[in-house]
Parts: C-alpha cells; structure tokens; sequence
C-alpha cells in the first residue's frame, strides 16, 4: 500500500494552527500581498500612508485570501478526494469537517468587509463584489478553460484595492489601474496554467476544464508565456504612465528574468521542476517587485 505524500508547500505538524495554515495554502499568500502594497505604495504619491492604513489592508487581503481559498477547498471536497495528487488536503482527508471549514470562512468574510470599512467609504462598498468574484471562481472549472483568467483576475483586485485604499479615489490617469489589474491577472494566470500541467489526465478524465487539458502540455506552456509577456509589458506601462524612474524599471526587468527563468524550469515532458517554479520563483517576483517600487517611493 502507497503511503500517502503531503502536498508540497504545507506544514508539517497536527496541531489546529498548522491545519488551517496548510488548508488556505498560507505561504501562498506571499504571491499577491505585495502587489497590494505596490497599488497602495503608487497612491502614496498622492496622498499620505499611515501603518493603520498598510495593517487594514494586510489585515483585508489575508482575510479575504483566506475566505476565497477555503471556499474553494469546500466546494471542491469531492474533486480534491477523487485526485491522488490533492487527497490527503485537510477536508478528503478528514483532519477539518466541513462545518467548522464553513464557520472560518465566514469569520474571514467578516472580517474582510470591516477592514474594507476600516479603509474607506468606497473601499466598503466594492467589498461584496470583490468577495463575490474571488468565491465565483470555484466553480469556473466546471465550465470554462479560461478559470485560470478568473484566478487571475480575482488575485488582480490586490493591487487597485490597496490603490484606493490610500487614496479613496479612481486616479489620473483612469487606465493605471486597469493596466496594473492586467499584469497581475496574466501573471498569475499564467502560472495557474503551469500548475495545472500537473492534472491533465486527472481533468480529462472528470470532464473538468483548463487550458492543459484542452490543449496539451506544449501550447499550454506556449500560452503561460504569452501571458507572461503581457505581464511585463503591463508592468512597464504602469511604470510610464505613473513616472516611474530607474528603480521601477529595474523591479520590471527583474520581474522578466525571473519569469524568464521560471519558464527554463518546465518543458513539455518534464514536470520535475515545477514546484521549484510555481512556489519559489511566484513569491520572489511579487517581493522583488515590490521592492524596488517601495526603494523608489523612498529615495
């Protein structure tokens, strides 16, 4: 008998902590929180940033992270049983039930509209529809090969919702945001295609819908270096219409060449690599990133 294998980045451990920790993939968050912080570092420039300011929107993107993640987990309890690569997860495996998986999600909605509120007036009304979205994508993969887009765009309100959390207003020019929305919806896109590389078969055989199962490991990696692409072009973009200087554009080249390098790490036919690539080289890019956007705001 196969001794089942911990997916991988999860905790080790048993304890309640750990648990709910390795249910909403918390290291994950680690990929998008600081392209939140990258919208409200942009917004600094014209309005003033207080640490009450960063701990609400930190405390309303892992709040909101943490609901997204669990719904999907809830609703994709009998998928994730079914696939050997995900049953040991914290519901298949029995280590949460599902009324208490359903009680936590609720208190991190909760919690994601008062810190929405704690921002600002408009900031507390796009909550609702920002948890609507987030929580829609669970059930795109039933329908769609485009769910990595709807990933993508749901982790891409990070960036706009710590713009106007700073600053409470649609900026000037209007398409900043949207831009910015566009390279975190391809760059995360992109990298859901790669993971997704992993379940072909499994989907194939669920009739479960991803651009891997529809078109094959080679286009499918094909299409997550378009969208990568797209990503550093909309980074760059940004950095125009926003004047940004040398140090933005330094974190939009480092952000290509460790894109770049992700991309070397998975080849049709060899998988070996892609933790490596998903996990490691996704948070680096956000933090670099973020970086050299802060450095600048600094200087």
């Amino acid at each position: 008998m196969t001794t089942p294998v911990r997916e991988g980045q999860t905790y080790a451990g048993t304890s309640r902590l750990v648990q709910y920790a390795n249910f909403v993939k918390l290291p994950h968050t680690i990929f998008a929180l600081p392209f939140a912080l990258v919208g409200a570092t942009l917004a600094s420039y014209h309005a003033p940033v207080t640490m009450a300011m960063v701990g609400w929107i930190v405390l309303a993107f892992t709040s909101v992270r943490f609901a997204a993640m669990g719904f999907n987990r809830v609703v994709d309890r009998d998928v994730d049983a079914a696939n050997p690569r995900t049953r040991m997860r914290e519901i298949p495996s029995g280590a949460l039930g599902v009324r208490e998986a359903v009680a936590a999600i609720v208190v991190a909605c909760g919690l994601f509209l008062w810190a929405s509120w704690q921002l600002n007036p408009l900031c507390g009304k796009l909550s609702p529809l920002a948890l609507a979205w987030v929580c829609f994508y669970s059930y795109t993969k039933r329908f769609t090969r485009w769910s990595h887009l709807v990933l993508g765009f749901g982790l891409s309100i990070a960036p706009v919702g710590g713009y106007l959390a700073v600053s409470g207003v649609w900026p000037d020019p209007f398409w900043m945001p949207l831009v910015l929305s566009l390279a975190v919806t391809t760059w995360v896109a992109g990298f859901d295609v790669l993971y997704a590389l992993q379940d072909i078969t499994f989907d194939r055989e669920q009739g479960l819908h991803s651009i891997p199962a529809m078109f094959g490991e080679t286009r499918a990696i094909t299409i997550a270096r378009v969208l990568h692409l797209v990503t550093v072009v909309s980074l760059a973009t940004v950095g125009v219409a926003t004047g940004g200087g040398w140090l933005y554009f330094v974190g939009v080249g480092i952000a290509a060449l460790l894109l770049g390098y992700e991309h070397s790490l998975v080849k049709p036919g060899d998988l070996s690599r892609l933790d490596a690539a998903f996990f490691t080289m996704n948070g680096i890019i956000s933090i670099a990133f973020f970086a050299c956007v802060l450095a600048e705001r600094l200087a």
